[in-house]
């Protein structure tokens, strides 16, 4: 009880909690209307969605503030790379923030916008700072894959040394049949031995869609949107509620 109202104290974890429940009405009101069973409910669930929402951008209205200290902190990373996507995707979220804060203030009436293209910005902003981070991920993945594949090196190097030179080139050719199946089973090693990394993937592609989506990218249907909203929600509050799953620098 103790970690959950820490959990629910924190400003993001009560973002991740309305978060999950919008992206679960989305999911619930495509299979109603798919069954054409109670439409009640799903104008419920419709208004209790749009709701959702407009609470949640209340909640971002301090985010670009931390985005951008968050920006500052890691520009002063040693790994270059690293410092190239921390910085950046913090400031992608930063205009993403900007954009989603001057849509919340057209939706109570404090300023007369034009939705359409603010959202759209909006969008935009987020479609690029996922991308950014699937980029970060690549990073992550690979030096995950040097490090298995320096371990890997050092053993096959000492079973090599002790073989009889007849026999060398017999164990070089069996070396480069297992080297291109062996790549799969490195790669799968590699993000079940990190678990932060294989979740932080596959939040980021699930958050992908949402962006796609609405874009015009690539159309899909809200039981898709629903679906991977409701996913990336709950692989956040996991890594919220255990920090030891958040990808770190």
């Amino acid at each position: 009880m103790d970690s959950y109202v820490r959990f629910v104290s924190l400003s993001q974890g009560r973002d991740k909690i309305f978060r999950t429940i919008q992206y679960a009405c989305t999911l619930l009101n495509y299979l109603i209307h798919k069954n054409g069973s109670n439409k009640e409910l799903a104008a419920k669930l419709k208004h209790l969605e749009s709701n959702l929402n407009a609470g949640r951008k209340l909640f971002r209205l301090g985010n670009t503030v931390d985005a951008v200290q968050t920006a500052r902190r890691n520009i002063h990373l040693s790994d270059p790379v690293l410092r190239f996507y921390l910085t950046v995707i913090p400031l992608s979220r930063a205009l993403y923030y900007v954009c989603d804060n001057i849509l919340w203030a057209g939706a109570v009436g404090l300023s007369n916008i034009d939705k359409e293209k603010w959202s759209r910005r909006c969008n935009r902003y987020y479609f690029f700072s996922l991308i950014v981070s699937l980029g970060r991920d690549v990073y992550e993945v690979v030096q995950l894959l040097k490090e298995e594949a320096l371990a890997q090196k050092r053993q096959q190097s000492k079973s090599i040394s002790t073989l009889e030179n007849n026999h060398m080139q017999r164990e070089f050719i069996w070396l480069a049949r297992i080297k291109t199946k062996a790549f799969f089973v490195l790669l799968f090693q590699s993000l079940g031995n990190n678990p932060p990394v294989l979740l932080d993937i596959v939040k980021n592609l699930c958050d992908l869609t949402l962006p796609l989506d609405k874009l015009g990218i690539c159309k899909t249907n809200s039981a898709v949107v629903g679906f991977c909203g409701l996913l990336s929600s709950i692989l956040s509050i996991l890594t919220l509620t255990h920090p030891a799953l958040k990808l770190r620098p």
